[in-house]
């Protein structure tokens, strides 16, 4: 081999080289500006974290909330104290089977702060927007008795019966979809659920509301404060 080519092998592989580092740091970096979720810790323990137990949302929800009701017929004659709860920009409403779709003014105006909050947390982690799923509200006194008949475990004497408390589900969120129609990654439930808890611990701590982990019912219990 020529002196000449033996000088021209050493700069090819340098070259190269640095071709190859240029592009991998390139790539890395177009990937943490399209989606790249960060600082997302979650709490230590749910249990932990929202320990609240029914008598500490009781409590509350009597000073705050409305006088329990008969049936659903009755709620229409409290709608001055009430505020209909329906999907918004927010949160969405799941299908109610066991409550009807009303909190008070100081509950209403914290779901939104949940909804409200978690979008803006998932914009600063660098996720896609999801939505939380209410998935109990008020519930009425034959509400109570129904849910009873079906699940010997729930509590005869429910906060949700004040009009003070809703729940809110850590396993499934509503997607939001692009305006343009463009597709937009999936964000697991898993790591929507820790983003929720960050958003939740916040409130509870700031005194907002009282909050119970459900693990069986797979929800947050939630009661303003």
């Amino acid at each position: 081999m020529s002196p000449n080519k033996l000088r021209i092998l050493p700069l090819f592989i340098l070259i190269t080289s640095f071709i190859t580092l240029t592009a991998g740091c390139k790539k890395k970096d177009m990937s943490l500006k399209l989606n790249e979720p960060r600082n997302i810790h979650g709490v230590v323990s749910y249990k932990r974290s929202f320990p609240d137990l029914n008598d500490a949302h009781l409590e509350v929800a009597k000073k705050i909330g409305i006088r329990p009701l008969a049936d659903r017929e009755a709620a229409e004659d409290m709608k001055e104290k009430l505020e209909h709860i329906t999907g918004n920009d927010f949160y969405v409403v799941d299908s109610l089977t066991h409550s009807i779709p009303y909190l008070v003014p100081r509950a209403s105006a914290l779901l939104d702060s949940i909804g409200s909050n978690f979008l803006d947390s998932l914009t600063a982690k660098g996720l896609n927007p999801n939505q939380v799923i209410v998935t109990s509200v008020l519930r009425t006194e034959n509400d109570v008795k129904r849910l009873r008949r079906r699940n010997g475990n729930a509590s005869a004497n429910s906060a949700h019966c004040f009009g003070a408390t809703f729940d809110v589900s850590w396993k499934r969120f509503k997607k939001v979809e692009d305006k343009d129609g463009r597709p937009l990654q999936d964000v697991s439930a898993d790591t929507l659920k820790l983003v929720l808890s960050e958003v939740l611990r916040d409130l509870r701590k700031a005194e907002k509301c009282y909050i119970k982990y459900e693990l069986k019912q797979g929800c947050f219990h939630i009661t303003a404060r």
